[in-house]
Order: structure tokens, then C-alpha cells, then sequence
């Protein structure tokens, strides 16, 4: 479980996330296990939340692999859709989940924020690509990241102090959010 925020003010832009990493339901102390959720891939600073084995497949599936380009909307879901069927077959552990059994999509069961210098992408656990304009939260905090960042925004506060804020709203607040605070440009 997470929080990961993405804050753009000022032509700024910043990705947070928490530390936390909880294994069913248990979890460690920041002393013993502090593990990054934010990655470089190409362009972007990308964090994901769901479940955390994405963060070996993606590795896997970018080692030896040229920088991807991740700044428009096309460019994210054609990166997710040459992903999808490597999925399955390079990594067969992974299934064809869907929470609804009318959907006719496949599902990540995990999503993914994406900041570039310029841009901020979400990426849901069907892969459709959003696009957003100032903030946007994702993870077990997400309510209360994004009602956070809703409050603050218009305030005199950089992207970092907005993002930070955010966090700490989350952490306070979802016992599947905590540790340390991570923020970073892309």
C-alpha cells in the first residue's frame, strides 16, 4: 500500500512518495527496509501503487532495453501495451485480473503516476492514460492526498511544500501509508 502525489505550480513539477512497504499484513520499520517508490524510466519519474513486484518487472523488462519516451499520452499507453503481452508470457505468474466480471479489459491491478518537466500522467490499472493539469494522488492515501492538495493549492506553497503536505495528510490518516518522505523532480 502507498501514496505517491505529483504537484505542478509555477512550471514546477514534483513526485512524492512514502517509504512504507507492507507485506500482507505486515510491515517493517523504516530502520530495516526504506525502499524507494519513485524510478527514472526514460524521461519521467514514475511511481506506482498496487502491488510492489511491478517494481522487479519493470526492471526486468528495461534492462538492455533503450530509454523509452514517456512525455505525451500516446507514447505511456504504447509503452503499457507492448508491456501487456510480455506480462504473460515472459512473467507467467501474472494473471488476466479484472475486479469486474463485465469488463472486457485485462487489468494491471496496480497504477502508475508519471512526471515529466513538463507533463503529469496517470495511468489506472486498466491503462488508460489521464492527463493532469496541477496534482493528482494515487495509493491506499489517495482521498486524502488529493483533498489536501485541493486545499493548498491556490495557497502561497511550491509544488514541493504542496506534494509534502499531501503526504503527510495521507500518512496521518491511512495506516497503509508511512515511513519517509520521498520527493523528487523529474
Amino acid at each position: 500500500m502507498s501514496i505517491a502525489v505529483v504537484v505542478k505550480k509555477d512550471n514546477k513539477i514534483v513526485i512524492g512518495a512514502d517509504t512504507l512497504q507492507c507485506f500482507d499484513s505486515n510491515m517493517t520499520g523504516v530502520d530495516n527496509l526504506n525502499e524507494s517508490k519513485l524510478r527514472r524510466i526514460g524521461n519521467a519519474m514514475v511511481a506506482g501503487a498496487g502491488w510492489g513486484l511491478y517494481d522487479n518487472i519493470l526492471d526486468d523488462y528495461l534492462k538492455g532495453k533503450k530509454p523509452v519516451r514517456l512525455s505525451t499520452k500516446q507514447n505511456i499507453f504504447l509503452f503499457f501495451k507492448r508491456l501487456w503481452p510480455v506480462l504473460h508470457e515472459k512473467y507467467s505468474f501474472v494473471k488476466n485480473q479484472c475486479d469486474d466480471a463485465d469488463s472486457p479489459f485485462g487489468e494491471l491491478d496496480s497504477s502508475f503516476l508519471m512526471a515529466t518537466k513538463k507533463r503529469i500522467f496517470f495511468v489506472s490499472s486498466n491503462m488508460c492514460v489521464t492527463e493532469f493539469q496541477k496534482f493528482y494522488a494515487i495509493g491506499a492515501g489517495r482521498d486524502y492526498a488529493i483533498g489536501a492538495m485541493h486545499v493548498l493549492y491556490d495557497q502561497k506553497k511550491s509544488a514541493e511544500e504542496i506534494a509534502r503536505l499531501a503526504i503527510e495528510a495521507a500518512i496521518s490518516n491511512n495506516v497503509y501509508c508511512g515511513g519517509n518522505i520521498e520527493i523528487k523532480k523529474p
